[in-house]
């Protein structure tokens, strides 16, 4: 292999760090995608991340309407984020979503951790965070292969052709 061709992407870490609707199923889309292109696939679940595989809280995810500058009306206007403070409207707005990736056949957060699993990935909680919230390890998801310092996490996330993605 000369020094010109690419080397092909052996194995992603991915880091989720934030609860909302969008960043736990950006996760979980980038892993998922790893796992069927056959390759080794780790998320770590740290701070608001953990929300999607403690029992408790994994359904009650949702999309954060005040101070997100990215969020949309239906055809394409800003949304005034003065809105998101309006009782209902984050709900609603959570509704939408989750109606959106019904749509599309998107697995809920529980059945996408299962496909994952299912194809070889490893899921993975945070010390630190589990110690924060005072959580443990039967407050999470069957399917969470263990809880781990960030020094573990990054232990394993070494070897050549790795990424490691924060979301």
């Amino acid at each position: 292999m000369n020094n010109n061709e690419e080397k092909q992407l052996k194995k992603v870490c991915i880091i989720c760090a934030k609860g909302a609707i969008e960043d736990v199923y950006a996760s979980l889309v980038l892993a998922n995608g790893a796992v069927m292109e056959g390759m080794e696939a780790k998320l770590f679940f740290t701070f608001f991340g953990l929300d999607a595989i403690t029992k408790k809280q994994m359904k009650k995810l949702h999309t954060a309407t005040v101070g997100n500058p990215a969020m949309r009306m239906p055809g394409g206007l800003p949304f005034p984020t003065i809105l998101g403070m309006l009782p209902g409207v984050e709900a609603g707005v959570s509704a939408m979503m989750k109606s959106q990736m019904d749509k599309l056949d998107i697995p809920p957060v529980d059945e996408f951790i299962d496909m994952i699993v299912a194809g070889g990935g490893e899921i993975y909680a945070c010390k630190l965070a589990m110690d924060m919230f005072k959580l443990k390890k039967e407050d999470l998801l069957d399917d969470v292969s263990g809880v781990l310092t960030v020094g573990d996490f990054y232990a394993m996330c070494g070897g050549e052709n790795t990424q490691i993605i924060f979301t």
